[in-house]
């Protein structure tokens, strides 16, 4: 619903995608270009968002049974270049550094584009036996990787992420994990947080993580039907146990190599919450993630009113809702309205003298613009938050019903990417029809079984493909 005060605080969705989302990053005051070109300040409210998907998500990494340690931010060269697919497949990102100390080095240091490397060099030392496996760590650290074509919270030279490493005794255990981590953390955060209905599948082998064996993906759709990759989960078979000799003594006391896994999920999901959800008014922000769930304005300068507005405040506290009180009553009421409508807060409560004298308070809609009355609004805001929540899901997931084809041939796949995705039998697309939809800025987002699953087998008739232009 588009909230006829503000005029053209920003551009129409409609108008200009890109632009709208430059407008938003700025106006909700969600991040800032840095002082290196491609590198990003996250600002407060930013960052606030980030925490919010920190903590959620970290604790369902924690409950599949991982650990957080944290790495060192420069890697030796020579780490990179013992898995060489893997370092050819980043070596445009790499920012290498060469002096330190007033001193050339003698061997050059690699700012992590990611962190594959030094952590088989560090597993290989920490597991002996099979009794050390499965070893399970994550770090939440920063990485670098020298975009050409940044943009803030998509694509950064330097951008924030968790970045999970486990080592495992058998090719099943890592394949049963990776896919526990796909699922159990990644699809249920996105879904049940974040409100966003993903698509679950494999990359194809020309999309495949460097190094990677199998390559999971949950593939969200943008309010102008592009496609982005909000989270990964790489099988890495044993390339890397084989690089760094990452091996353990079996039950019979023979050497095996392990097999490992890397998962990964980063700032970019901010950018997704923003493009996924956000309407001509700014975010829109699922209450279960939104730092704030309910705004208390005071409408104006008066005693009564700013009691009240204090009293529900604590009231709304006490129930356990994420809550800001706003009693900045020196500035103009709807300009208030606006910034607060941009940040996307689920609720606002308006209280103004008739509302006082009434009894009776005015709960908005961040979503649908909805007003609603009651007279005890600690009350009813749980439930409402819960309602809003699956309903901003349900809107996210019609969207993607409506705008997802089912393609026959590759020429109906082309055509429905324009405005978003395409399913399309594998065996009827190929890896021909990938590099032809390539030439158009096209690719296979995932590989998925009939009914959405990820596929065990891609070789199989049921394997869809699905398709669209992306960020």
């Amino acid at each position: 619903m588009v909230n006829p005060r503000r005029g053209s605080v920003l551009t129409a969705r409609a108008d200009d995608f890109p632009r709208w989302y430059q407008d938003v990053l700025e106006k909700a005051q969600l991040a800032d270009n840095g002082p290196v070109r491609g590198t990003m300040v996250v600002r407060p409210y930013g960052y606030s968002l980030w925490e919010r998907v920190q903590s959620e998500i970290d604790t369902r990494i924690k409950r599949a049974g991982a650990e957080n340690v944290y790495l060192p931010l420069l890697i030796p060269e020579d780490y990179l270049k013992r898995e060489a697919e893997h370092v050819e497949g980043f070596s445009p990102e790499l920012a290498v550094v060469t002096h330190a100390g007033g001193k050339e080095l003698t061997e050059p240091l690699v700012i992590r584009p990611t962190s594959e490397t030094v952590f088989g060099e560090l597993m290989a030392k920490w597991v002996q036996s099979h009794r050390d496996l499965p070893l399970l760590l994550n770090q939440w650290a920063n990485v670098v990787r020298w975009e050409l074509r940044p943009r803030l919270f998509l694509r950064t030279s330097e951008f924030l992420w968790q970045e999970g490493h486990t080592a495992h005794a058998t090719r099943e255990d890592a394949n049963a994990y990776a896919r526990r981590i796909h699922l159990d953390v990644y699809r249920d955060f996105l879904r049940s947080v974040l409100a966003m209905p993903v698509l679950v599948g494999v990359k194809t082998a020309r999309e495949r993580f460097a190094g990677a064996i199998n390559t999971m993906t949950c593939e969200a759709m943008m309010g102008d039907g592009k496609a982005l990759q909000m989270a990964t989960s790489h099988e890495l078979g044993q390339n890397f146990a084989r690089a760094f000799d990452m091996t353990f003594s079996d039950a019979d006391g023979r050497r095996q190599l392990c097999w490992t896994t890397s998962w990964g999920s980063s700032t970019r999901i901010v950018g997704g919450l923003i493009m996924g959800h956000g309407d001509d008014n700014g975010l829109v922000v699922p209450p279960r993630l939104a730092p704030t769930q309910v705004v208390v304005i005071a409408v104006k300068d008066d005693e009564a009113v700013l009691a009240a507005a204090r009293d529900q405040f604590d009231r709304l506290d006490r129930a356990g809702v994420r809550v800001r009180l706003d009693e900045a009553v020196g500035r103009g009421f709807g300009r208030r309205v606006t910034d607060w409508e941009l940040k996307g807060v689920p609720l606002r409560i308006e209280i103004g003298p008739r509302d006082v004298e009434a009894g009776r308070f005015t709960l908005v809609r961040r979503d649908t613009g909805e007003r609603l009355v009651t007279e005890a609004p600690a009350q009813v805001v749980p439930s409402l938050l819960e309602t809003m929540q699956d309903e901003v899901l349900a809107a996210a997931e019609a969207r993607l019903a409506d705008r997802t084809v089912q393609a026959g041939s590759i020429e109906e796949a082309r055509e429905a990417a324009r405005t978003g995705f395409a399913r399309i039998p594998w065996r009827v697309l190929g890896v021909e029809g990938e590099q032809a939809l390539a030439t158009d800025a096209i690719t296979v987002r995932c590989l998925q079984t009939a009914d959405g699953a990820i596929p065990e087998d891609t070789s199989a008739d049921d394997v869809m493909a699905v398709v669209g232009r992306s960020y």
